[in-house]
């Protein structure tokens, strides 16, 4: 089948959200006329079907390149995903990250507040009821990548969108009349990654604005939970409005991170209230409409108090929230400031867009899956220990990760860390082969779950617990270069 057929099929489906006539595709690509009508809402789709068949049969990069290497002019264009934005064709051009006049884009609103709505239904299928306050984890990255998806959510759950210029440019909020949004207001507490802060200002003030906005907005408190919340922390506090309805936090600027993965990295705790304290500490800046950040960690520990779930998008099927720290620095370390702030735990989801229309799921149900799929799959681990040193290094890192979960959000269930003893630690024939790849890993590794067991996130019977503490022996004595046979002697 011609791949430029596929390539349309899938925009069309993408865009229009079903398939395309086939007799009426094949006549773009051939470029032939037709004089069948269009439906009104389908014109646009086919318009940008027939601009993409033309630049797909254009050859313009060779005749860029002579032009970029004469130093003459290349024409801009936007990069990013073409089932997302077809703008980005024709290729030859000089690719530009994003225009963050042009974030979040159209597309990007529609879906953000179709995921706001997933994470909703989820969340009141699993009993509770409508959440007054919500947070949210925000990372720059994900948000290039998706045109502002995931800040799209945000201003969906407030009942908000981007307010455009005379020339199509964002440049301010505008609330969604409550008619319209048929549903209250959510509060959103949102914490944004220095990625995000440095690269996206506009959208920065952008949310902050939107908060503001919402918590003026001369509506029922029933209606607007983002109002109820700030008048009663106004009338308790005896501070302005704008005071009370700051909403978006980070790092001071310059800095980055919570610093609650190296602690968990380095063992560098006692009692996990630590972690939401360097959390608090560290994201506690509050950044208004006009993108001034203030120090506000009571602000902050007050919001969490009522917040009743956390959520963040993972929208690379490249990366787990186990193959990197960063996810439970962020996700991790504010569920454990709610925790804190509460006295009590809430749900804790992640919003899976890796495929189709996403999927929200539990935090044990993500890592349950992460965990069958790559770490206790053969064809995965396998695969990660044919690079050798960096592959039991990679495994390790999955571990320490795990064990960072357990320590922020109390939500890996035990029987995670026994499959791993099983499969790495306690298999004498993978233990010996981890050992000789990499020993430092190795030892690293199985001492990360005695660790997970002196901190009670599991409870091995004492033969298995004593199986560990001989494996982590042997593990030392490999690593200081005194053999089995040694040691008998």
């Amino acid at each position: 089948r011609d791949a430029r057929i596929e390539l349309l099929t899938e925009i069309y489906r993408s865009h229009a959200g079903k398939e395309p006539d086939a007799e009426r595709l094949q006549n773009v690509v051939d470029g032939l006329e037709t004089d069948d009508p269009v439906a009104e809402e389908d014109a646009e789709t086919w318009a940008v079907l027939q601009r993409l068949a033309e630049s797909l049969t254009a050859d313009s990069e060779l005749e860029s390149l002579i032009a970029a290497l004469d130093g003459r002019f290349v024409r801009p264009a936007p990069g990013g995903d073409l089932l997302n934005n077809p703008d980005v064709m024709p290729t030859g051009r000089n690719i530009h990250g994003f225009d963050p006049f042009r974030l979040p884009s159209q597309y990007a609103l529609m879906d953000g507040s179709r995921q706001a709505e997933q994470l909703l239904e989820r969340h009141l299928n699993e009993g509770n009821g409508l959440p007054e306050t919500v947070a949210l984890v925000l990372w720059g990255t994900d948000n290039l990548k998706t045109e502002g998806a995931p800040l799209s959510q945000a201003l969906s759950l407030m009942g908000a969108k981007p307010r455009l210029d005379s020339y199509g440019r964002v440049c301010g909020a505008e609330l969604i009349p409550l008619q319209e949004l048929g549903r209250p207001r959510i509060d959103v507490v949102m914490t944004l990654s220095g990625i995000f802060r440095d690269l996206l200002p506009l959208q920065t003030r952008l949310l902050a604005e939107a908060a503001f906005m919402a918590a003026s907005a001369e509506e029922p408190e029933e209606q607007n939970f983002v109002r109820k919340h700030a008048l009663a922390y106004q009338r308790e506090h005896d501070c302005d409005l704008e005071a009370a309805t700051l909403r978006v936090f980070s790092n001071a600027e310059g800095a980055y991170g919570s610093n609650v993965n190296l602690m968990i990295d380095n063992g560098l705790w006692h009692e996990e209230d630590e972690l939401a304290e360097t959390f608090t500490r560290r994201k506690c800046f509050a950044y208004d409409h006009k993108g001034r950040p203030a120090q506000k960690p009571e602000l902050l520990e007050e919001i969490l108090s009522g917040v009743e779930l956390a959520y963040q998008n993972l929208d690379s099927v490249e990366l787990g929230v186990t193959s990197v720290d960063h996810y439970f620095d962020t996700l991790g370390g504010i569920s454990r400031a709610i925790r804190r702030s509460t006295g009590d735990d809430v749900p804790v989801y992640i919003s899976d867009q890796t495929s189709g229309d996403g999927k929200v799921r539990t935090l044990s149900e993500q890592l349950s899956l992460e965990t069958r799929s790559r770490m206790l799959n053969p064809k995965w681990h396998e695969s990660i220990l044919s690079h050798g040193y960096e592959g039991v290094r990679e495994i390790e890192a999955h571990i320490t990760n795990t064990v960072g979960w357990s320590a922020t959000t109390g939500q890996v269930d035990p029987w995670i860390y026994e499959r791993f003893s099983e499969t790495f630690v306690l298999d004498k024939e993978m233990r010996e082969r981890l050992s000789k790849l990499n020993p430092a890993a190795s030892l690293k590794l199985a001492n990360r779950l005695l660790e997970a067991h002196d901190r009670n996130y599991w409870s091995p019977n004492g033969s298995t617990l004593d199986a560990l503490h001989d494996a982590v022996e042997e593990l030392e004595d490999s690593l200081e270069g005194i053999s089995t046979n040694e040691v008998a002697a």
